[in-house]
C-alpha cells in the first residue's frame, strides 16, 4: 500500500516539473531568446509550372521543432528538425500561388509565425529580332542595331553582342519598344556577325536573336555600289530601247509604204513574163524594132513623208547574135540561142 502511494507522489511531483518546464519554455519563447522563424526561397521571382524549394528556418539549434506551412489559411505540410531548416518543394502553376506563405514554428504548445513571403510571377521573354541599318561611307560604316521580344513581362534588358563579345551595356526598356544602339566601323574586309540578347527579371534566363552578318566590302571597295547602280542600268536600257524602236519604226513604214506604191504596169499594157525566144520572135513580127528609150514610162510614187519620188522605167529591145563557139565538153547541150539585151 505504501509502495502504490509513493508511486503516486512521484509521478505527481515529476507531472508538476514538467507542466512547469513547458510554462517556462512558453515563457521563454515570447522574449527574444525564442524569435519568429525566417521563411525563404532562392528566388521570389518564378514563372509559371516552375518548381521552388522553400526553407523554414530557426536560430535556435538546441530545440526539437515541428515547423509548418501555410499558404493563406491552408497548411501544406509539416517536419520537425533540429538545428537544420525544413525544405518544402512546391510547384507554382497558378497566380494564386504566389502567396501569401507562412512557416509556423512550435515547440511543446508554443508557437510562432514567420513574416509573409510572396512570389512574383513573370513570363519569359521570347526570341528577339535583330534588325542593323547601315550606313556606307568611304571609310567608315555607320551601324545601327534594333532589338525588340514581343512577347515577355517589363522591364526587359537588351545587349549586343558582336560575335561572342557584349559591345553595349544593358539597355532597359519599360515599353514594348526596340533597343537601339549605334556603333561606327572602318570599312573591313571580312564579314561582321552581331546578335542581342533579351532578359527580364527571370534568374538563369535569358533568349538570343539569331545572328545577323553584315557583307564584306572587300577592302575599299563599295559594296552597295552594284545595288545602286542596276536599276540606273535597266532605266537606261529601256531607254535605248524605246528610242531604237520609235527611230526605226518609222522608217520601215516609209519604206513599206514606198514598195506597195510603186506601178507594176506601163500605163495600160500589162508587162508579160516569158522567155526571150518569144519576145524577140515578136519584134521580128513587128518588123521594126523600137529604139532604146522610145517607150519611157514615168511613175510617180510617195512615201509617208509626202516626197515624190519620179520613176523611170524603158522597154527592152532584144537583138540576136551568132552563137559562139563553145568548147567541147560533156555537159554541153546544143540549140540554145542567146540574144544580148541593150537599153
Amino acid at each position: 500500500m505504501w509502495r502504490h502511494l509513493n508511486r503516486l507522489l512521484l509521478w505527481s511531483v515529476f507531472s508538476s516539473v514538467t507542466c512547469r518546464k513547458a510554462v517556462l519554455d512558453c515563457e521563454a519563447m515570447k522574449t527574444d531568446e525564442f524569435p519568429s522563424p525566417c521563411l525563404d526561397s532562392k528566388t521570389n521571382v518564378v514563372m509559371k509550372g516552375q518548381n521552388v524549394s522553400m526553407f523554414c528556418s530557426h536560430k535556435n539549434k538546441s530545440l526539437q521543432i515541428t515547423y509548418s506551412l501555410f499558404r493563406h489559411k491552408t497548411h501544406l505540410g509539416t517536419q520537425n528538425g533540429k538545428g537544420e531548416p525544413a525544405i518544402f518543394n512546391l510547384s507554382i502553376t497558378e497566380a494564386h500561388e504566389s502567396g501569401p506563405y507562412k512557416c509556423k514554428a512550435q515547440v511543446y504548445s508554443c508557437s510562432k509565425y514567420s513574416r509573409d513571403f510572396n512570389f512574383t510571377i513573370v513570363d519569359p521573354v521570347t526570341a528577339p529580332v535583330l534588325n542593323i541599318t547601315v550606313i556606307q561611307t568611304e571609310t567608315h560604316r555607320h551601324i545601327t542595331l534594333h532589338c525588340l521580344s514581343v512577347n515577355g513581362s517589363l522591364p526587359i534588358n537588351y545587349t549586343f553582342f558582336e560575335k561572342h563579345i557584349a559591345i553595349s551595356p544593358a539597355i532597359s526598356k519599360y515599353d514594348r519598344e526596340s533597343a537601339e544602339f549605334k556603333l561606327t566601323r572602318k570599312n573591313p574586309g571580312e564579314e561582321e556577325e552581331y546578335r542581342c540578347e533579351a532578359k527580364n527579371r527571370l534568374p538563369d534566363y535569358a533568349a538570343y536573336s539569331q545572328t545577323v552578318t553584315t557583307p564584306s566590302t572587300g577592302g575599299d571597295s563599295c559594296p552597295f555600289c552594284l545595288k545602286l547602280l542596276l536599276p540606273g542600268l535597266l532605266l537606261l536600257l529601256l531607254v535605248i530601247i524605246l528610242i531604237l524602236a520609235f527611230w526605226i519604226l518609222p522608217k520601215y513604214k516609209a519604206r513599206k509604204a514606198m514598195r506597195n506604191n510603186v506601178p507594176r504596169d506601163c500605163g495600160d499594157t500589162a508587162v508579160e513574163v516569158g522567155i526571150y525566144a518569144n519576145i524577140h520572135g515578136k519584134q521580128a513580127k513587128e518588123g521594126s524594132v523600137p529604139e532604146v528609150g522610145s517607150r519611157p514610162c514615168v511613175s510617180t510614187a510617195q512615201d509617208e513623208a509626202e516626197h515624190s519620188q519620179e520613176l523611170q522605167y524603158a522597154t527592152p529591145v532584144f537583138q540576136e547574135v551568132a552563137p559562139r563557139q563553145q568548147e567541147a565538153c560533156d555537159s554541153y547541150k546544143p540549140g540554145y540561142v542567146y540574144s544580148e539585151l541593150n537599153f
